[in-house]
């Protein structure tokens, strides 16, 4: 019974859960009909909202389209009245422009040169569209107008404020010594900032529009005049201020100079002021010093009343070529911001040529001078050249760079200036050299004291004043070579021409000296003349620069030079034989008693007298002779002091102490052996 009921609880379990998924199965259905039912129901209105869009797209693509076609209409309409806003502009341009033409740029450039483009415009619209049109002249004539008053504004501006340069600015510039620390080179203000601001803004339109180069023309006519006017101004203010102290510098380096106790290697070429007369004042120290004589001091007058014009002249040129170089270089910066880049070297060329053509020329006339000088033997004034030389050889590389770029013609002007004075210069050293050769024995320019002559002291003033140029006379006498030789030539191969030069001055000298001292009758006098030159030239060697120069192709032109002047005192001391043989004891009888015989006695009484008249009539000459050396004048008295008082003292004491050869002592013995001495202690003193 058991297994039954279990299969009937099973049978019910079945049941129950069959008839659940019936129950699903139709709820699944009812919603399947119910989802069907959406979906129609959705797919109608669909439908029904598809057929209202394409109604409302038939209806809404008309207006779109004609809505457009209103917009591009009203573009049209607005572009075409743009169109004749401007076009009608044109129209008005000439009367809006006129009266801001007709007043001109100045005080207010930026507004002119818009008015300038607003009619330039118009004038490319007229001939472009209307070229028959009465407003085309109209707007051409006002352009026409606008550029010229540009123009005039241009030169106007450029002459009223373009100013030459101070010289005092001018002389800070180019500098005296060093270079002021810290100063720009080549820096000037020549135009006030807001002017050339002004002056560049014309000089760009006129370049790019107004199709003309006469600003040009007047850009570089006016800074040549101020370049002209600033260089003759610094020679005025040269003349104005010179003084026998020197040139006036600026007072800025004088000042600056006193606040720098060390100085500085120059960066720019430098040059010393008043040459000839620092080698004069060297001439005058050795004169003070006992080294020259009245007549060499001759020649010294005939420089003192020149060397200021002179060197005043050599100074202001020297500086006129400095400050050249200097405002040319400020003058190129300035050109660099107005003129068009392809036209600045030409411009620039056309600036300088007549500064620089008056500067060639004043060169010119200066080597001119020179060899008038030369020709009539005024070698002092030829020597003017040289410093001038000196100074354009330093500043040639300066020249060159700021010359770089103009005209060949341009170029070769201070070259052609240089060499004419190098052959100048050694023509001159030649001539000088010759003229020692060739002076003229004449008895009157002989001193009657046999002093230093003339032709000495101005032969070594000349040589001095080379020691200031050795190298500028060395290449001077370089350039005269042969082209093979000279094209190799070094510094020290000027040096060596230099010697061999000065060593033929003084073998020159020295023949012409041997020729004069043969014009004194006397022996003598011809001694201490030739001793007093040698001497004088040794000195002058020795206390310069000239005896090392010398020695460079001589050897020991000292020694040479204290044996000549050792001949001479011998030649000089042979004078005195006559007056010591009356002392000697040649010829002398001998002494074999007390008792003297009349003969003996006569012969003593000769000696005596011939030596007292002997020691007066040559005291009596040599003490109006010169010899201007203390040292030498010492040295030569006391020697022969010395020999005359031995002779002098054996003799009085063998002969006139010892011996009675006379009643009357008194009247043969005049002297003392002191007295002898004294008197030769007055030789060589015209005072006494």
């Amino acid at each position: 019974m058991i297994p039954n009921e279990e299969t009937s609880g099973r049978k019910k379990e079945i049941e129950g859960k069959l008839k659940q998924e019936e129950e699903m199965l139709t709820f699944i259905k009812e919603s399947l009909d119910k989802s069907d039912q959406l979906t129609n129901n959705m797919v109608s209105i669909l439908s029904s909202f598809e057929s209202r869009l394409m109604k409302l797209e038939n209806s809404i693509i008309p207006v779109h389209k004609q809505t457009e076609t209103l917009q591009r209409l009203q573009e049209n309409v607005d572009s075409t009245l743009s169109c004749l806003d401007h076009v009608i502009s044109y129209y008005h341009v000439a009367t809006e422009t006129e009266r801001v033409i007709r007043e001109g740029p100045s005080g207010r450039l930026e507004e002119y040169l818009s008015c300038i483009a607003k009619i330039q415009k118009a004038v490319e619209y007229f001939q472009d569209n209307n070229p028959d049109s009465p407003e085309l002249n109209r707007v051409k004539s006002l352009f026409e107008r606008g550029k010229e008053s540009l123009d005039a504004e241009f030169r106007n501006l450029l002459q009223r404020h373009s100013k030459s340069v101070p010289p005092i600015l001018i002389l800070d510039l180019i500098g005296t010594d060093e270079e002021i620390e810290g100063q720009e080179e080549g820096i000037l203000e020549h135009l006030p900032e807001s002017i050339l601001v002004d002056i560049i803004r014309i000089s760009q339109w006129l370049v790019e529009f107004g199709r003309n180069q006469d600003f040009m023309n007047v850009y570089y006519q006016i800074r040549s005049s101020q370049l002209d006017r600033s260089i003759k101004g610094l020679k005025e203010h040269f003349r104005k201020n010179s003084s026998s102290s020197g040139v006036p510098y600026s007072p800025a380096v004088q000042n600056k100079k006193k606040d720098t106790p060390t100085k500085k290697p120059a960066k720019r070429p430098v040059f010393i002021p008043g040459t000839i007369r620092k080698a004069q004042n060297l001439l005058k120290q050795y004169s003070q010093h006992g080294l020259d004589g009245k007549k060499g001091g001759s020649s010294l007058g005939v420089l003192e009343g020149k060397e200021d014009v002179l060197d005043l002249e050599i100074d202001t040129y020297i500086y006129c070529i400095s400050a050249f170089v200097r405002l040319a270089q400020s003058e190129y910066q300035l050109l660099m911001d107005i003129i068009p880049e392809h036209h600045q070297k030409k411009t620039f060329d056309s600036l300088i040529q007549e500064t620089l053509d008056n500067l060639m020329l004043e060169g010119e006339n200066i080597v001119l001078a020179a060899r008038k000088a030369n020709s009539r033997h005024d070698f002092t004034s030829v020597l003017s050249i040289f410093p001038i030389l000196r100074h354009l050889k330093l500043l040639k590389p300066e020249f060159d760079k700021v010359l770089q770029g103009t005209a060949a013609s341009t170029k070769n002007k201070l070259p052609n200036l240089i060499n004419s004075i190098e052959t100048t210069g050694a023509k001159a050293l030649e001539d000088f050299a010759d003229s020692i050769k060739n002076d003229p024995d004449k008895e009157n320019s002989m001193s009657k004291d046999g002093t230093v002559h003339e032709l000495t002291s101005n032969a070594i003033l000349f040589l001095q004043q080379l020691l200031e140029f050795q190298e500028t006379a060395g290449a001077m006498l370089a350039s005269q070579e042969s082209s093979s030789t000279a094209s190799s030539y070094s510094t020290e191969f000027s040096r060596r021409l230099l010697s061999t030069y000065i060593c033929k001055v003084l073998g020159n000298l020295q023949l012409k000296l041997l020729s004069k001292s043969k014009m004194y009758e006397d022996l003598a006098l011809g001694a201490i003349f030739l001793h007093n030159n040698y001497n004088y030239i040794l000195k002058s060697l020795e206390k310069s620069e000239l005896m090392q120069l010398v020695s460079v192709t001589q050897k020991s032109p000292d020694s040479l030079y204290r044996e000549h002047i050792e001949q001479q005192i011998q030649t000089y001391q042979r004078s005195w034989l006559k007056v010591i043989d009356y002392v000697s004891d040649k010829n002398m009888p001998a002494l074999q008693g007390a008792k003297l015989k009349d003969k003996e006695r006569q012969v003593i009484k000769e000696r005596f007298k011939g030596f007292n008249e002997g020691m007066e009539e040559i005291c009596k000459i040599q003490k109006s002779w010169a010899i201007p050396d203390k040292k030498q004048r010492e040295r030569i008295r006391q020697a022969q002091k010395t020999i005359v008082q031995e002779a002098y003292g054996a003799f009085l004491q063998k002969y006139g102490t010892g011996v009675s050869f006379t009643k009357n002592p008194d009247k043969y013995i005049k002297y003392s052996v002191e007295q002898v001495g004294d008197m030769i202690e007055r030789l060589f003193d015209t005072s006494a």
